[in-house]
């Protein structure tokens, strides 16, 4: 897997000024298009989109100081249709215009070229399964909030608050008897694949529900397919999201499934002390 991100990295280098073309870099990487964003943008830590920009601008710079072309020469060459958008995404990366730049020598930044290998580090092992589950209904709340990366989601805090504490009984309660994932869940559905901060995505506080659905509530419909079950513990949301990175960077990298579009499921439970918090995260996988 990673030998084939690496190609693709290699096939964005050869040809900087061409647009993007993600299917033809999924294809090049032997993965679906889909994987291949979210996995880039997991290893890399910034979207596909943006690395592209900024290596693009990174070479553009060279080229304004090195005063060979036209400003304008440049822009094409890098794919921007005018003199002033090139400008205004020039600023933005280096912090100065391009005609700035070339007058005064100024200093650029540069976003270095991207290899991914695999590195081993500790021993720790991670435990997961795999599940195949049929059709299944999700019942309970849901909003529209955007991705945070590190810490509280402030915006799904609030959002609880709103929905209130007898609410959220009410919900649990519906929950099929023996139904897996069990009890209240955090549900994450359409995500960007970039996994950009501050990208929205559909948070339910829902529960796995027999029919009939009771009028009033948010539904999500999760067709039926194989899930990769990752259990953790420890301070949250830390825990959580140290276990979602790994899943990205490590698991799937090193193993024979990518993950298919679909929502991302979480249960959480805790230790009787209150110690730490144990987390089991369900991701939709296929081989």
């Amino acid at each position: 897997m990673l030998d084939g991100l690496n190609r693709a990295l290699e096939h964005i280098e050869e040809q900087p000024e061409l647009p993007l073309d993600v299917p033809e870099l999924a294809r090049i990487a032997m993965t679906s298009e889909y994987h291949f964003r979210r996995l880039f943008s997991a290893l890399a830590g910034m979207p596909l989109s943006e690395y592209v920009r900024r290596r693009r601008l990174t070479l553009a710079g060279a080229e304004v100081l090195a005063g060979e072309r036209t400003l304008l020469e440049v822009a094409v060459r890098y794919g921007y249709g005018s003199g002033e958008a090139f400008a205004r995404a020039f600023r933005a990366v280096h912090g100065v215009g391009p005609g700035e730049a070339r007058r005064r020598g100024a200093e650029l930044t540069a976003q270095p070229r991207l290899s991914f290998r695999l590195v081993v580090e500790g021993s720790s092992s991670m435990r997961y399964r795999i599940v195949h589950k049929p059709e299944f209904t999700l019942v309970g709340r849901m909003a529209r909030v955007p991705l945070v990366h590190r810490g509280e989601n402030p915006h799904i805090a609030e959002f609880l608050r709103g929905v209130g504490r007898a609410e959220l009984e009410r919900i649990a309660g519906l929950a099929a008897a023996g139904a897996e994932p069990a009890g209240m869940l955090s549900v994450c559905d359409g995500l960007d694949p970039s996994r950009a901060e501050g990208t929205e995505l559909d948070y339910y506080q829902a529960v796995v529900a027999p029919a009939p659905v009771p009028e009033g509530l948010d539904t999500l419909v999760v067709p039926a397919g194989e899930w990769g079950v990752f259990e953790t513990s420890g301070p949250f949301p830390q825990a959580l999201q140290e276990l979602w990175r790994d899943v990205f960077t490590q698991w799937f990298p090193s193993g024979p499934y990518r993950s298919r579009p679909g929502p991302e499921l979480l249960a959480l439970g805790s230790f009787p002390d209150g110690s730490d918090t144990t987390a089991q995260l369900w991701i939709p996988v296929e081989r």
